[in-house]
């Protein structure tokens, strides 16, 4: 066994986890933190999505003996105040879901997306998504939830997430 020292959605934990133990299954499992979804165990799909230490990466190909130390952000602790984050906003007003399975980590990968890049074009959204699959939409609505929460995000905006820019092929 081996102790990590992780903050996960500001609280911090301290807990022995086998060496082997995927970052997904501690969250998980340990941590009841089940927005994070078990997509295909590959890295493949993107469904377990979350940010450690302010990127995001796939918690499916990260040992929680590797985010020792560091902090990690799941679809859990993204709201703050009972407030909805502005790409969670957009995700449901922009009808960017069906089943739901994908959402959780195409959200963390938009924020990811965004905290780069405040005012991606279709392309760049696309472009920044595409290790995360979603087997139900055609991505339409989701590209149009980006850009929609981006306008929202900017410094001084009032206009709502549900205003999305035009997308081709939408």
């Amino acid at each position: 066994m081996a102790q990590v020292r992780v903050t996960v959605d500001g609280v911090e934990y301290v807990d022995d986890v086998e060496p082997r133990m995927l970052l997904v299954y501690y969250l998980r499992e340990r941590l009841g933190k089940t927005g994070t979804v078990v997509g295909c165990d590959t890295s493949n799909c993107g469904a377990c999505t979350v940010h450690l230490n302010g990127q995001s990466v796939k918690s499916c190909s990260v040992l929680a003996v590797q985010a020792d130390g560091g902090e990690v952000l799941t679809i859990e602790g993204l709201a703050r105040d009972g407030e909805l984050h502005p790409v969670q906003k957009a995700f449901n007003e922009c009808h960017a879901l069906q089943c739901g399975y994908c959402t959780p980590g195409m959200i963390m990968q938009a924020v990811d997306l965004l905290g780069d890049n405040p005012d991606p074009d279709e392309r760049e959204v696309r472009e920044g998504l595409e290790g995360n699959l979603c087997r139900c939409t055609g991505y339409q609505n989701i590209v149009r939830a980006v850009q929609s929460a981006a306008q929202a995000m900017k410094p001084g905006a009032t206009a709502r997430a549900d205003t999305p820019t035009s997308v081709a092929g939408g």
